[in-house]
């Protein structure tokens, strides 16, 4: 086949949008306020996204890192205290926490489902652990049976990053379900998305009332006054926003359903090839968003792996590489940071150290596509490896 016959690719763009996102705009619009306080789409939106996710208690904000920074400090984490957080993963889940002070912790990962290792998490907890972040990698939800237990046992909360979870299910429980607080992302390349945003649903009305102090300023809602009840920053969520994000809230199922159905498609045709590893799901999962298509090609250099996005970018796939381990990045290291070294957090992350080296991504958008351009995609795949 010559370069110029070969089958090319065809995904949706991303992010998706139609009349229900300008309408909705318009309504923010012609409300005549366009801000929380006076508008009425960030409130909505709130009860809308906590009601799908199953919980009432539900506080927008201005982007995910925010939403973590935010819940973590309703946690009462801060300076002198430590949280634990899965060495891959979006470097946010760490900055997070050293943005108050506290040090981030990085513990390996499971080398299949690319979650936290429950026991490494267990492990790492000492008397100053005032967390545990378990990260729902490409829209798995974690081993939260296990994760539950040891919350539990050493009486350290769970703060999920569902930055990549929207609409996700646990054991048929949904991520508001599970016993734990947990921050959402809308950024631009996320499940449903106005560009930026966050979100974080609260166990109950007094964690919820205290982040809704923190997020404006320590300042009640109804406040004439300028009486500041906490210390706090702008974390508010405009109209606007809520408004784009209502309509995408409305297209989540669907766009779950499409990837769901697909993943099982595109994972098999990639375990045929020889040498890739896709994701392994949890059967525990009941509900996948898939914000991912993951897969690992083992014995694949970091350079290696690098040429490989390359190539795959040049034959059309919106492939990436992996996160690269936290504490690989000077960023990790510029503020409250671990007393030990790089090499020994890389020592005992050895999951971690492979995972990041020689996995790719392939954006969401194409498991939105037909079933058969999963076959498109594996076929490229297939052929660009083997030019390695």
């Amino acid at each position: 086949m010559t370069q110029d016959s070969r089958p090319k690719p065809n995904f949706p763009v991303w992010p998706q949008y139609g009349d229900e996102e300008r309408v909705g705009l318009i309504r923010a619009l012609e409300q005549g306020q366009w801000w929380r306080m006076g508008g009425s789409e960030v409130d909505t939106f709130e009860e809308e996204f906590g009601a799908y996710h199953g919980t009432p208690h539900a506080l927008a904000v201005t982007n995910g890192t925010h939403a973590l920074e935010l819940a973590l400090q309703v946690l009462g984490v801060g300076p002198g205290t430590e949280v634990i957080v899965p060495a891959f993963t979006f470097i946010s889940s760490s900055q997070a926490a050293q943005r108050l002070g506290a040090v981030a912790v990085p513990v390996d990962i499971d080398p299949g489902t690319f979650n936290i290792d429950p026991t490494a998490a267990a492990n790492a907890i000492t008397p100053r652990t005032a967390a545990i972040m378990p990260v729902h990698m490409a829209g798995q939800i974690c081993d939260m049976d296990a994760l539950g237990k040891i919350s539990a046992d050493s009486g350290v909360p769970l703060i999920q990053d569902a930055a990549h979870g929207h609409g996700a299910e646990w054991d048929g429980k949904k991520v508001g379900e599970l016993g734990a607080v947990a921050a959402f992302s809308f950024q631009n390349g996320k499940l449903m998305t106005a560009g930026e945003g966050g979100l974080v649903t609260f166990e109950d009305a007094e964690q919820r009332e205290t982040a809704f102090l923190r997020h404006s300023c320590g300042r009640p809602s109804t406040d004439r006054l300028y009486y500041h009840k906490t210390s706090g920053s702008n974390f508010r969520m405009n109209e606007f926003s809520a408004s784009v994000l209502r309509a995408q809230l409305g297209r989540l199922a669907g766009q779950i359903d499409t990837r769901e159905r697909n993943w099982p498609v595109l994972s098999r045709l990639l375990s045929e090839i020889d040498g890739v590893q896709p994701q392994v799901i949890d059967e525990r999962v009941t509900r996948n968003p898939h914000y991912m298509a993951m897969f690992r090609v083992p014995g694949l250099s970091a350079e290696r792996r690098n040429r490989l996005v390359d190539a795959l970018i040049e034959r059309g796939l919106p492939a990436f590489a992996a996160f690269r381990a936290i504490y690989r990045s000077d960023g990790f290291w510029e503020y409250a940071a671990p007393e030990e070294s790089l090499e020994s957090i890389a020592a005992r992350c050895p999951n971690t150290e492979a995972v990041y080296a020689d996995t790719i991504w392939l954006h969401h958008r194409t498991l939105l596509a037909e079933e058969e351009q999963m076959h498109v995609i594996a076929d490229i795949v297939a052929e660009t490896l083997a030019t390695l």
